[in-house]
């Protein structure tokens, strides 16, 4: 399953990281949804209802649009099918956040969108899984390897041990090559995102009126498949990864691929590392740097970063902060302590080099 996610980019860097060649060749960033921008915030802990950036293609607004023309949109997590007759989207009595790959043509909620080519990428950092132990259930977050120069390319596990199996449960332990701790963003080209390797989850989407009239709402459901080797310890499911630019494009282009060949994506893949966080990120009003701060589960001393983990902190400490939105805050009963959490995404560049206090301008 996934319940859980975590996207700290802000909306400039979300179309950047989404750079795809047209089929000229051409590399292009896909714009934002008129007033998309605006509604997407950065968040730490992204929950079920919250919006996140998704990606589709522009066909499904614009008939008249190039074929290969993607866009970006900002999408409520749980899908409400376009048949619901109830006023109040809450009221939904069944789960829509996860569908699973095996069922999508048994559900009308899931079917009639794979039919009608509804198919979108929702983007995260990473996305969180618990695993259960004895008495509680120990949190990770699990996201694509972070190679220097190469974010777009590859995702080869030599260079971070957590991706195999046989050393999964050394992950947060291992330590990364000297090389790879130089800045993500040197040398980037223009058209080239050299910075955070965007996961790229393969979902589905609807768009719901309501039935007294209104604004439409579009929402999208994760589609998950079981896990794969080296995430099974950790949990049997998994969402159904989209790894690498051609199979991003030949799951949003539904004109040419059709849904029976566009399934035949969604597998279980093992290109995905992983470690261990607190439990702070339990709670989804939690929304501050430490939900996605390494942990040794074998020591209260900061672990040692994988050459992954050390490419993220690289990479989040280059970036401007004031070029990103502030966390949004989910909760308004807890405005207050919220408040405190809800700090420049600017923050886990500081606290992932253990800085004690925030940067002040």
């Amino acid at each position: 399953m996934c319940g859980r996610t975590a996207c700290t980019l802000a909306s400039d860097e979300v179309s950047r990281a989404c750079s795809y060649r047209d089929r000229g060749g051409q590399r292009r960033q896909p714009r934002w949804r008129d007033g998309d921008a605006d509604k997407y915030r950065p968040s730490y802990n992204k929950s079920p209802q919250s919006t996140s950036p998704v990606l589709l293609s522009q066909r499904h607004f614009d008939t008249n649009a190039p074929v290969d023309e993607c866009v970006l949109a900002s999408m409520r997590w749980g899908l409400v099918p376009a048949w619901f007759k109830e006023n109040d989207p809450s009221k939904m009595q069944y789960s829509t956040n996860n569908c699973r790959s095996e069922n999508i043509l048994e559900k009308k909620t899931y079917k009639d969108p794979l039919i009608k080519g509804q198919r979108c990428v929702i983007l995260a950092d990473g996305f969180y899984e618990w695993k259960r132990q004895a008495k509680d259930k120990q949190p990770f977050f699990i996201y694509f390897p972070q190679t220097k120069g190469t974010s777009q390319e590859k995702t080869d596990d030599e260079d971070d041990p957590a991706t195999s199996a046989g050393n999964k449960e050394n992950s947060e332990t291992t330590g990364p090559p000297e090389e790879d701790s130089a800045d993500l963003t040197q040398g980037e080209a223009p058209g080239e995102w050299t910075g955070w390797k965007l996961l790229t989850m393969a979902g589905l989407f609807d768009c719901w009126t309501p039935p007294g009239g209104g604004e439409p709402l579009y929402t999208y459901s994760v589609i998950t498949v079981n896990a794969s080797l080296n995430l099974e310890s950790i949990h049997d499911r998994m969402p159904a990864v989209l790894d690498g630019e051609e199979e991003v494009r030949r799951w949003l282009d539904f004109g040419e691929v059709k849904s029976q060949d566009a399934m035949k994506l969604l597998q279980s893949k093992s290109s995905l590392t992983f470690h261990p966080v607190s439990s702070l990120v339990n709670n989804s009003r939690n929304n501050s740097p430490e939900c996605l701060q390494p942990i040794d589960l074998n020591s209260k001393k900061e672990p040692k970063p994988t050459a992954s983990s050390k490419m993220m902190m690289s990479w989040l400490a280059s970036s401007e902060p004031s070029k990103r939105k502030e966390p949004a805050c989910e909760s308004k009963e807890q405005e207050s302590e919220a408040a405190a959490q809800c700090q420049s995404t600017g923050l886990l560049h500081q606290w992932l080099h253990g800085a004690k206090k925030p940067r002040t301008k």
